[in-house]
C-alpha cells in the first residue's frame, strides 16, 4: 500500500542538482488518490468480513467486489506516488524520514496494541499468553515478517483462521518498494528510465508464468503464495512509476488510453492477458485518480491506512464473540462502524502526530479550517 506525503519543498543536494525533476502537472496537486486508497481498503474489509466470518449472506460482497485488484490497485498508486515522493525530496534522508513517518508509527501501534489486549480474549491466560511465541509474534511483526508468527498464543483458535492480522503480508512488500525506489532511479539517470522500467515490468511478468506453471504442474499452493510476493507485484508498481514519468504521454491523449485499458480488462476476464492487464490496470487507476477531480479528500485526513491495517482484528474479535451471528446485515454494519472509528482515532492519534509540517494533510486541513472559520464570520452579523 502507498501513504504518500507530500515532498519537501527544499533544494536539491549539490549531488543531484544537475538532474531535471520529472514533468510537473497540476493534476499532481488535484487528485483523488486519498479517495481511491480508501475505496480500496473498504474493498479489502468488506470482503474480509465474508472469509473470515464465513457467513453465507455475505457471499455476494465477493461477487461485486474484488480485493485482488483492490491490491493491484494499492501496488499501482504506490509505484506512482512513491517514485514522485523520491524525485521531489531534497535528499536521501529526507525520502526515508517521510516513508518511516508515515508508515510506521501506526502499524507499530496496531501490532503492540494487539500484541498487548488480546489475552483478554485469549484461551492461554496471562502467564500462558506472554511466552516465548508472544515474543516472536512482536519481532516477526514489528519486522514486516509477519508470516513467521501470524498468530497470538491461544487468540482465536476457535476462528476460521487463527491469524491475528492477516492483512499485513502487504506491508512488507510495500517497504520492499520504498527500498527498493532509490535503486531504480538510479538506474533510470544511469541508462534512461523506459529501459528500466520496461525491463523490470517483464522480468516480473515472467516470474509471476514461472511460478503459475510450477503450480500447475506439481499441485502445490506455495508456487501462488510465492507468486504474490514481492517479484509478482512489481509489474503494478512499474506501472503506476511508468505512468508518473510519462504522464505528459498520458495527459494528451487520456480517453484514447482510458478506451484501450478498458478494452484490454474486458478481453483479460475472457483469455487472459498477463502482459496487458498490469499496464492496463494502472492506467484506469491513474485516469480516475488525475482526470476526474471530485474534490480534496486531505482536508478531512487520510483514513486509508487506518481502514487496512484494522479492520482484520476486528473481524477477528466479532467472530470469535459470535456477536450478531445470526443478522449479518448487523455484523457488517457493526465492523464498518468500529473499523472507522479505528481508523478515525488511528489517524488524530497516531498518524497525524508523525507527519512533517510540509504534509498536504496537514495543508489540507489547515486550508478547511481557514474555509469554515471565514464562513463562520460572514454569518455573524455582529463581529
Amino acid at each position: 500500500m502507498s501513504y504518500h506525503e507530500s515532498a519537501d519543498t527544499h533544494g536539491k543536494p549539490p549531488e543531484l542538482e544537475h538532474h531535471v525533476l520529472p514533468y510537473d502537472s497540476p493534476r499532481l496537486t488535484r487528485n483523488n488518490f486519498d479517495l481511491l486508497r480508501l475505496l480500496f481498503a473498504a474493498t479489502v474489509c468488506l470482503v474480509h468480513a465474508y472469509d473470515l466470518s464465513g457467513y453465507p449472506q455475505l457471499a455476494w460482497l465477493t461477487r461485486v467486489l474484488s480485493p485482488a485488484s483492490a491490491l493491484k490497485g494499492f501496488f499501482v498508486v504506490s509505484g506512482f506516488l512513491v517514485f514522485m515522493s523520491f524525485e521531489r525530496s531534497s535528499s536521501l534522508a529526507s525520502y526515508a524520514r517521510k516513508r518511516i513517518r508515515r508508515i510506521y508509527p501506526a502499524y507499530f501501534t496496531v501490532v503492540m496494541l494487539c500484541a498487548v489486549a488480546l489475552p483478554a480474549v485469549g484461551s492461554q491466560g496471562v502467564g500462558g499468553y506472554f511466552s516465548l511465541d508472544w515474543g516472536k509474534y512482536v519481532l516477526a511483526n514489528l519486522f514486516f515478517l509477519n508470516f513467521l508468527q501470524p498468530g497470538l498464543p491461544g487468540v482465536f483458535e476457535s476462528n476460521p483462521l487463527a491469524a491475528v492480522n492477516g492483512a499485513l503480508w502487504t506491508l512488507k512488500i510495500e517497504v520492499m518498494f520504498y527500498l527498493m525506489v532509490p535503486f531504480f532511479v538510479f538506474l533510470f539517470r544511469r541508462f534512461a528510465r523506459l529501459p528500466v522500467l520496461v525491463l523490470t515490468y517483464g522480468l516480473s511478468l515472467a516470474y509471476v508464468a514461472l511460478l503459475t506453471a510450477a503450480a500447475e504442474r506439481t499441485g502445490s499452493g506455495i508456487y501462488l503464495e510465492l507468486a504474490r510476493q514481492l517479484p509478482g507485484q512489481l509489474s503494478y508498481f512499474m506501472a503506476g512509476a511508468f505512468l508518473y514519468y510519462f504522464l505528459p504521454l498520458f495527459e494528451r491523449r487520456p480517453v484514447c488510453f482510458l478506451f484501450a485499458a478498458a478494452l484490454v480488462l474486458a478481453v483479460d476476464t475472457i483469455v487472459p492477458l498477463p502482459l496487458l492487464e498490469p499496464l492496463a490496470l494502472a492506467t484506469v487507476v491513474v485516469f480516475f485518480a488525475l482526470f476526474l477531480y471530485v474534490g480534496n479528500f486531505a482536508k478531512y485526513g487520510d483514513f486509508s491506512y487506518g481502514v487496512y491495517i484494522i479492520h482484520f482484528p476486528v473481524i477477528q474479535l466479532l467472530v470469535q464473540g459470535g456477536w450478531l451471528r445470526d443478522r449479518p446485515g448487523w455484523f457488517l454494519a457493526t465492523l464498518i462502524l468500529l473499523t472507522g472509528m479505528g481508523a478515525l482515532a488511528m489517524w488524530h492519534l497516531v498518524e497525524k502526530r508523525f507527519l512533517l509540517r510540509s504534509s498536504h494533510y496537514l495543508a489540507g486541513e489547515s486550508l478547511a479550517a481557514a474555509a469554515t472559520d471565514l464562513a463562520s464570520d460572514q454569518s455573524t452579523p455582529f463581529r
